[in-house]
């Protein structure tokens, strides 16, 4: 493996998270960065698009799994991604952060995790 990622950094969708049934209606937006592990090389020589992953494609899947969905807990939302994307595309491994602004109000800017999973 090369060692090259993907970068999508800093996306904002409004997800149905939180642990209690009154906070998930209230869809607030979460911000979330994705590093898709995946040799770019034939990209990189190539520079065609179908030598890579299609970075509005790979948006949809992340905002089908944080809209559509319901998640109490910012692990699970950052789990359903990560294999989302690993199954619907040719990657070696993803990194997945979540950040859920202001859990606290006043007290927190953010709450998240950051997770890696690999294929296989």
């Amino acid at each position: 493996m090369a060692g090259d990622r993907i970068l999508l950094e800093g996306i904002e969708i409004p997800a149905a998270l939180g642990v209690s049934a009154a906070e998930r209606r209230m869809r607030r937006p979460v911000t979330l960065d994705v590093e898709i592990e995946r040799d770019l090389r034939r990209a990189g020589r190539s520079d065609r698009i179908g030598d890579t992953l299609h970075y509005g494609r790979v948006f949809e899947v992340i905002e089908d799994v944080a809209a559509n969905r319901e998640h109490k807990l910012v692990e699970a939302l950052a789990e359903r991604i990560a294999q989302a994307l690993l199954a619907s595309f040719d990657a070696d491994a993803v990194e997945v952060t979540v950040r859920k602004p202001k859990p606290i109000a006043g007290v927190l800017q953010h709450a998240g995790v950051r997770i890696r999973r690999t294929r296989g």
